[in-house]
């Protein structure tokens, strides 16, 4: 594949219109999130949710939560109840079913060494529509009891984008059940914490809130802001 067919490819699944997230890919998403993820959630998982008072009736925030494994993301959705765009890494768009998968999820490619134009265009284009944007801070999963790793890209699009920040707290997705009622999946939400032109503030506050809402700590030494 030549560099300029790649380059093409990488602009058609980062940069989205409006009409991307249209109601086809809602209904795809409630059915996936909703349907079939919720009844595992609540059958093995005991779900328990706190703080939904906390989630803005619009959607001029940016969701930012913990990452601990593959369920964080559709967990995001169902207990959110909103179209949740996320970020996924470009590299996850070459494969033709993760590509077709996440295409119809909202999801969208970014590289994470740097945020394009693309991907800036992007985040503004979801707030104009019924959907909010997703986010890990930590970039992948981590391990149960520390929240470390965090990169300050999430700050910076809260800031050019005008959105508070919403962070979400999960604890129990990394052990893997498959019977009935033996897991344990807590999930608190935090209030929003304002966007101001301070982005290594922004950080800090998410890192105390998430340390708050989950029991682990905080380490401000492997944060990279």
């Amino acid at each position: 594949m030549s560099h300029d067919t790649k380059k093409t490819n990488g602009n058609k699944y980062s940069l989205r219109e409006p009409e991307f997230y249209n109601i086809w890919r809602r209904i795809f998403l409630f059915i996936v999130t909703h349907i079939f993820y919720m009844i595992r959630f609540k059958l093995v998982y005991r779900l328990e949710v706190y703080g939904r008072e906390n989630i803005p009736k619009g959607n001029d925030f940016i969701i930012a939560a913990n990452h601990l494994s593959t369920l964080d993301p559709p967990l995001v959705c169902a207990v959110i109840n909103k179209g949740v765009a996320y970020m996924a890494k470009k590299e996850l768009f070459q494969n033709p079913f993760m590509r077709w998968w996440l295409d119809w999820l909202g999801a969208f490619a970014v590289d994470r060494e740097k945020l394009g134009v693309s991907t800036i265009k992007t985040v503004k284009t979801i707030k104009e529509t019924g959907w909010v944007l997703g986010i890990f801070p930590q970039g992948t999963r981590q391990e149960p009891g520390e929240i470390s790793n965090i990169t300050k890209g999430f700050a910076s699009l809260a800031k050019s984008t005008k959105c508070g920040i919403l962070p979400v707290g999960i604890t129990g997705t990394q052990e893997v059940k498959r019977f009935p009622f033996t897991g344990k999946i807590i999930v608190r939400i935090g209030k929003v914490i304002p966007y101001s032109n301070n982005v290594d503030e922004m950080v800090e506050n998410w890192g105390m809130a998430i340390q708050n809402l989950t029991g682990f700590k905080y380490n401000r030494e492997h944060a990279s802001i």
